[in-house]
This record gives structure tokens, C-alpha cells and sequence, in this order.
């Protein structure tokens, strides 16, 4: 049985916090084990390993004398390096006292490890969180694999009307006379579809056994809901992958691109949306929300939307994809987050886009609940697409973050000392008051954003 079936329709309260913990748990595992093994490569001693904050609910301590741990708080976690600052005294300071006149033991510490060992080490987190992101993404890919060339009819939908006199193994042809071009063309893809009529019948050419004939199908692109975005206004009223809109405010459609009409010049006005569902038909009352959506140029662009999407009227069938060609679809889509996300920062930064699209806490929650609710693969790719986000926020060069460590190294490195004790002191104080501000102002969003 799949453990997310026992997930109620896009998660309770408690399947929301559990999807949250397990994710950031996950996440910050990542992280902190990329500090912690490239810091032991590097001969710095780890201390302590701690997944959470607070009172500790289990711990133990290896050979090498790392304790390991889990606490009571897990939302977040560490690794404290031997000489790391601690909250008590601000040093170490027995092991700092023992170093002092023990070089071998000096070089086991943070402190008294060469440059190169810090660097490598404080950036060893978001390296390992983007690596994480790269091997499952590069993990689903291989999974799924690509379309198979000719286009072929895969899994069918189950719409309303039913598939006609499609089947699975069908290889595409032509769809009312208009030639199927290879999948993987995009621009020759984009005239097929524009010149597909958008009738609720067509007919469908396919080759069957190795023989042409031609049988109707539903329209390519139906109605049919792929996809819920989590905290959108699908998401809110109750709309579920699989459902069909067969009409909205009263009047029938069959095309998805219907759908995208009304809602785009709906202008936030609630819409009334007739949805057949498992063979039941019900109503929704939906209003659209204004999103910024990132254009191909890099620019971002507002609609109204609903938050669904749509895919064809059968899935195609696939083929194996090799690891190579995998891998780089995993590096290719973590870069595609990275420039998105700085896309959108920039944007927000400058007004042209709305501060709303960042996220507290609570919207990640939410959206891990929602993400665990629809299936394990897309929550996965979720816990991949938030480690890439986690090891870029990282890496901002912001004082008390490993960007700001890696300033400071910097800085090290040129003028040929760190700085000092009173400046690393203000600066952390800046750092952590900047962390604490965007934290507030994101859990603001959360709150009062629509």
C-alpha cells in the first residue's frame, strides 16, 4: 500500500507539519553531513551531530568520537566542530586552551585548520544540497524516462465521453489530417497543435498492428486536471488531480485553452466550474489569483490564474533514457531554479513583481502537505526543488550564513588575517537581524497575502 493514500485530500494539520518535518529533516541532513564529511576529510574534528535544537531524544558517539544525535526541535540542525563557538562562552574554550599548546591538536580545529579546510568546509553544505538536487532529479528522469518516437498512445484518461476508439499502443499519425510531427521538435510541436482544430471529436489517424486507420478520439488537449499548484485557488476550494471541467458559468467546453481564456479575463470574478468527477458531477465556485510567472527572457509576467494544469488526452508512452542524458537533465533543472529564483528575487528586489511570492514557514509547510498529498514522486521532487532553494539562500553573502563565512575567508585570503574578533561580532549581530527580518517578513506573506 502507498503510505501517502493514507494522506487525507490535501493533508490535515498533522500530515502537513509530518510532510514539513520529514522534508526539512531530510534537507538539512543533506546539509549538515556536507559540512561534517568534508570537514573530517580536511582533518577537522566533529564534535557533535545534531538533527534538531533543543533537549536531546537520542544520541550516541562513534569511533572516531563524534556524538550523534537527534533533538527535540527538528527544525533545523549542526555540526559543532571542535574549537566552534558555543553559546556559553563564546569559545571552546577547553579545547582551545588544549590547542594552544598543542599543534596537532590546534590543526583538529576549526579555528586553527587551514584556509582551504574552513572554505571547503562551510561550503561543503550547499554544495551537498545542490548534488542532492542533481541525483534526484537526474533519479526521476531515469525513472520516467523520454517520449517514444512516433508519439504513442500510453495510458488513456478517463474523461466523460471515454477515449473513443483510441488504444493503448496506438502510434499518432496524423489528428485531423495535420501531420504528427517528433515530440521533441518544439517549434514544429507548437504548429501541430495550432493547427489541430479545436473540435470535442477528432479524427485520429494511427498505425494499429502495423496497419493505418483512422478512429476519433477527444480532443488532444481536454479539460482534464493534471496538476493542483499548492496554495492556489484550485487548491483552496478542493479541486483534485483527475477531474474534468466540463463547463464554466454554464457553458460547456472541451479544451483546456477554453478554460485559459475565461480565467485570464476574469479579472478575479468567482467562476462557477461544473466538475465530473469518478462519474459524479459537482460544482465549484473558483476565483482566479493574480501569479507572476517567469517568461523565457527572464522577465516575469501576471496572469489570472486558478493553479491547474493540463496535459494531453493520453499519456505517451516512454522509452528508457540513458543515465547520461538523465544526469543532465538533473543539472539542467537545478540551474533552471537557481536563475529562476535569483530571476525572482531581482524582481521582487526592484517592484516589478509582487513581494507575496516569497514564502515563510508556514507556506512551505502547507506546500509540503500539499506536494505529499498528490504522490511520493512529487513530493521528492519537491524535497529537491527546497534543497536547491536552501543551498542558494546559503550562500547569500550575509554575515552568520556560509556565504558570509565564505566572505570572511575571503577577505582572509587578501589581506592575509581574519578579521577581527569585534567585527566578526557586529557583523554576525547584522547577519543574524537581516535572517531574522526576512523570516518575519516571509511569515507575514504567509499570513496576510491572499
Amino acid at each position: 500500500m502507498d503510505i501517502t493514500q493514507l494522506i487525507p485530500e490535501f493533508g490535515g494539520l498533522i500530515w502537513t507539519i509530518l510532510a514539513f518535518v520529514v522534508a526539512l529533516s531530510v534537507i538539512v541532513a543533506v546539509h549538515e553531513y556536507g559540512h561534517y564529511i568534508v570537514g573530517r576529510w580536511s582533518g577537522i574534528h566533529a564534535e557533535t551531530f545534531s538533527l534538531g535544537f533543543g533537549p536531546v531524544i537520542w544520541s550516541r558517539v562513534d569511533r572516531r568520537g563524534t556524538r550523534w544525535q537527534i533533538a527535540a526541535l527538528p527544525f533545523g540542525g549542526y555540526v559543532k566542530f571542535l574549537g566552534d563557538a558555543n553559546a556559553a562562552s563564546g569559545k571552546d574554550e577547553d579545547a582551545m586552551a588544549e590547542a594552544a599548546t598543542d599543534p596537532a591538536q590546534l590543526r583538529r580545529t576549526m579555528h586553527g585548520a587551514p584556509l582551504w579546510a574552513r572554505a571547503a568546509t562551510v561550503a561543503a553544505g550547499p554544495v551537498f544540497n545542490f548534488i542532492m538536487s542533481i541525483l534526484v532529479f537526474t533519479a526521476i528522469m531515469f525513472s520516467r524516462g523520454e517520449v517514444r518516437e512516433p508519439l504513442t498512445v500510453g495510458e488513456l484518461l478517463t474523461l466523460p465521453e471515454g477515449t473513443y476508439g483510441l488504444q493503448t499502443g496506438d502510434e499518432i499519425v496524423a489528428i485531423d489530417g495535420v501531420p504528427a510531427p517528433a515530440f521533441d521538435d518544439p517549434e514544429a510541436w507548437d504548429v501541430f497543435t495550432d493547427g489541430v482544430p479545436e473540435a470535442p471529436v477528432l479524427d485520429y489517424t494511427v498505425r494499429r498492428d502495423g496497419n493505418e486507420q483512422v478512429v476519433q478520439g477527444p480532443y488532444l488537449f481536454p479539460p482534464h486536471i493534471s496538476m493542483v499548484a499548492p496554495r492556489s485557488a484550485g487548491y483552496d476550494v478542493g479541486l483534485k488531480t483527475g477531474d474534468v471541467i466540463v463547463s464554466v458559468d454554464g457553458t460547456p467546453i472541451h479544451a483546456f485553452n477554453q478554460l485559459k481564456e475565461v480565467v485570464e479575463s476574469s479579472d478575479g470574478r468567482a467562476l462557477l466550474l461544473e466538475i465530473w468527477r469518478d462519474g459524479q458531477v459537482m460544482d465549484f465556485a473558483v476565483a482566479p489569483k493574480r501569479w507572476d510567472e517567469p517568461q523565457p527572457d527572464g522577465s516575469f509576467q501576471t496572469y489570472w490564474r486558478i493553479g491547474i494544469s493540463a496535459g494531453m488526452a493520453f499519456a505517451p508512452a516512454t522509452q528508457p533514457v540513458g543515465p547520461g542524458l538523465a544526469l543532465e537533465g538533473g543539472v539542467l533543472q537545478t540551474w533552471s531554479i537557481v536563475k529562476g529564483s535569483l530571476s525572482g528575487l531581482w524582481h521582487m528586489v526592484t517592484g516589478a513583481i509582487s513581494t507575496c511570492n516569497l514564502s515563510g514557514p508556514i507556506g512551505i509547510a502547507e506546500t509540503s502537505g500539499a506536494m505529499a498529498s498528490q504522490g511520493a514522486q512529487n513530493f521528492v521532487w519537491f524535497i529537491a526543488v527546497l534543497s536547491t532553494a536552501v543551498g542558494l539562500l546559503n550562500l547569500f553573502p550575509i554575515p552568520a550564513l556560509d556565504g558570509g563565512h565564505l566572505v570572511f575567508y575571503a577577505y582572509e585570503a587578501v589581506a592575509g588575517r581574519p578579521p577581527s574578533d569585534k567585527v566578526l561580532r557586529v557583523m554576525m549581530a547584522v547577519g543574524i537581524t537581516l535572517i531574522l527580518t526576512l523570516m518575519v517578513f516571509a511569515l507575514g506573506n504567509d499570513i496576510f497575502c491572499p
